[in-house]
């Protein structure tokens, strides 16, 4: 996957998540399931986001970016900040 791509898939998701905050916002958001999937939403793109910074971290390493894979989902969602 390449930079580009995960970037579509990045934009894919903020689409959907601004869809889902606004139906909540609008007390449309009442099942368990659309909740989840907002939850869903943003692990994911804490994922893509994860994953565009350590392809640039190996690029300026020198290292082939496309040996960087995404990292699981719970550990992504762990960082200390």
């Amino acid at each position: 996957m390449d930079d580009a791509t995960i970037r579509a898939r990045i934009s894919d998701l903020v689409e959907e998540e601004h869809r889902l905050r606004s139906r909540r916002q609008g007390g449309e958001l009442g099942s368990e399931e659309e909740q989840r999937r907002l939850g869903d939403l943003e692990e994911s793109l804490d994922q893509c986001w994860d994953l565009l910074r350590r392809r640039e971290a190996a690029r300026k390493a020198g290292m082939d970016p496309e040996s960087v894979g995404p990292r699981p989902t719970d550990e992504v969602e762990h960082y200390l900040q």
